[in-house]
């Protein structure tokens, strides 16, 4: 895939960003903070619209500083993150052992692995284990694609094992997590296996 495909999504998602970057920072730092109000208690998947508003309105609160303002209260049971200082509110990739939990507001490590709850590291270790090798699949060299005899067909049965994978990760990884964290997004795409969100049952 060339790295100016998502180019045209970039310029959408920017076009849909513009609201934000027009709101005065009282106004944005009060409809974050009712958002994660709103977001609290629950698990949500990466593509569900309101997190991608607030995704939107994080990135121009980031750069903005808004946080650091301290022009409104987030909900008392977001603690702040570390690389940021912003509401801490993790998001479950399928990288979560190289990157830990990553943060919605300047999409650093909030959560390194080894500061995961220990209980919940090594079921998040099996579950990318396996993710690996499936996710690898998609980039599998001429070589490899040979040997495999039908790519094609290698390809298919990676995404529907990783639409299992990601399954799983929404009903069983994330929820884990809420015992610690107000609210927990997950990850439940993977384009390089063509893997959507409508794909993913829950």
């Amino acid at each position: 895939m060339s790295e100016h495909a998502d180019a045209p999504l970039d310029k959408l998602w920017h076009e849909y960003g513009e609201v934000f970057r027009k709101t005065d920072d009282l106004t944005l730092a009060r409809w974050m903070a009712q958002t994660l109000g709103q977001l609290q208690g629950r698990v949500w998947r990466n593509s569900h619209p309101l997190v991608g508003a607030y995704r939107l309105a994080a990135q121009v609160a980031h750069e903005r500083q808004i946080w650091h303002k301290r022009l409104a209260t987030s909900p008392r049971d977001y603690a702040e993150s570390p690389c940021c200082r912003a509401p801490l509110l993790p998001f479950l990739t399928r990288d979560v052992t190289e990157q830990g939990l990553i943060c919605q507001h300047c999409s650093g490590t909030a959560v390194p692995f080894d500061d995961i709850p220990v209980d919940l590291q090594k079921m998040f270790r099996n579950w990318a284990d396996k993710y690996l090798p499936i996710h690898q699949v998609a980039h599998w060299d001429d070589r490899q694609q040979k040997r495999s005899g039908d790519y094609d067909k290698a390809l298919e049965d990676a995404a529907t094992e990783a639409e299992r994978l990601l399954a799983a990760a929404g009903n069983k990884l994330a929820p884990a997590l809420l015992e610690f964290y107000p609210a927990v997004l997950w990850e439940d795409q993977d384009e390089c296996l063509d893997v959507r969100p409508e794909d993913i049952p829950l």
